[in-house]
């Protein structure tokens, strides 16, 4: 038997969209883009994926984030919703579960928003 050493990737960050400044979005890029806003124009689900991406490590247990001033369904709510745009990734472990933000789509939202000025 021999000894397989196996390396984690992390996923590149790469922007699905170009500046708005430099061309136009098609309308599948639209789509999928204001998706993202749209998960983010909440206020409680803004500071949900701001509690995740200051966390150490960009990653967060449900139970260090939950205190936004709703209640615990509601934030679970919320949390499916930043899940649902790609915005965050989740993984239970134990009786918790972690949300981890997803850096590609970060990456993607920052890319489409520099206007380049």
């Amino acid at each position: 038997m021999s000894n397989l050493e196996l390396s984690v990737l992390e996923p590149e960050a790469v922007p699905c969209c170009p500046p708005l400044t430099s061309a136009e979005l098609s309308e599948a890029d639209a789509v999928r883009m204001a998706a993202m806003f749209k998960a983010l124009s909440d206020p409680v689900r803004l500071r949900l994926f701001s509690k995740v991406a200051s966390h150490e490590g960009a990653e967060a247990c449900v139970c260090d984030i939950q205190d936004v001033g709703v209640s615990q369904p509601t934030v679970s709510h919320h949390l499916k919703k930043l899940r649902e745009a790609g915005l965050l990734t989740s993984e239970r472990r134990g009786t918790w579960v972690y949300y981890r933000v997803e850096p590609s789509v970060v990456a993607a939202m920052a890319a489409l928003l520099d206007l380049g000025r």
